[in-house]
């Protein structure tokens, strides 16, 4: 596992999930994000292989959210921008395309408090997952193939959204973003609002959808949760990645317990630390 010395700006080593070529997979390489004047990211990196389940953990300001936005091609919604590093996939720069570009790149999201449309039915809100596909076949096909995944999805879909539960209605996200046949998937805050028996659900379905080679990135709050069912995560703090190393290692390290239980002096130095004044790159 590697703590990150937050006082210079040493390069990350490689991530032990990536047994594939050099290029391969999401990659988030020494990205600084700035909103005008106010810097969010700071020299953040974090990589996704094929097929892997990858999560990374942080507290409300952490970053997370705008870690997700850098990837998608969102932040100029919200007058962000990269201000150094780069967003990879296989190699392939994604920084300067849409949001539209970036799916169809093969990069989906399902995205925090899930944003469906309410007045549409089931089976309409899983069809504009696949706006960017014209292969009518293969979307009745998937669409069929998240029916399996989620039969209660599948018993509901002539049901308006907004007449579901939260928990079907995150299903309902969950599968939108497959209809659009990503190579990678990004969840957001997964298990806000949620049951813990339904998260423990998606989770698992997110496994077989990573062992059918997927890659999944899992942004969340509930380190408990996303430790026990990815392979590798990455700790955020004040826009840095401070933590990183399997889940195995990360769920049963005292520093991540006291992060995310507590405040005692680990928790302090590492915040300390992070917010240490640090020359702007321009």
């Amino acid at each position: 596992m590697a703590v990150h010395d937050m006082s210079d700006d040493t390069t990350m080593q490689p991530s032990p999930t990536s047994v594939t070529a050099p290029g391969d997979g999401l990659s988030v390489k020494g990205v600084e994000v700035a909103y005008g004047n106010v810097v969010a990211l700071r020299g953040v990196s974090v990589d996704v292989p094929p097929g892997g389940f990858v999560s990374v953990l942080g507290a409300n300001g952490a970053g997370k959210t705008t870690l997700v936005r850098s990837i998608t091609g969102l932040l100029g919604l919200h007058r962000g921008r990269i201000a150094g590093g780069a967003v990879e996939l296989d190699g392939r720069e994604l920084s300067g395309l849409s949001s539209r570009e970036i799916v169809k790149s093969g990069i989906a999201q399902v995205p925090e408090g899930r944003k469906l449309f309410p007045r549409l039915t089931v089976e309409e809100n899983l069809l504009c997952g696949a706006a960017t596909r014209s292969d009518r076949h293969e979307i009745n096909d998937n669409m069929e193939r998240v029916f399996e995944l989620f039969p209660r999805v599948a018993e509901r879909r002539r049901q308006t959204a907004g007449q579901l539960s939260g928990g079907e209605q995150q299903m309902v996200a969950v599968g939108r973003a497959l209809m659009a046949q990503p190579r990678y998937l990004i969840c957001d805050e997964l298990s806000l609002g949620l049951a813990p028996l339904i998260v423990s659900q998606l989770f698992e379905l997110l496994i077989q959808v990573s062992e059918d080679g997927v890659g999944v990135l899992v942004i969340e709050q509930n380190a408990n949760l996303a430790l026990q069912h990815t392979r590798y995560g990455y700790v955020i703090e004040v826009g840095r990645v401070v933590l990183e190393g399997s889940c195995d290692d990360l769920r049963n390290n005292p520093l991540v317990q006291d992060l995310y239980l507590g405040a005692g002096e680990a928790t302090a130095d590492f915040v300390a630390a992070a917010e240490r004044p640090r020359r702007w790159r321009r």
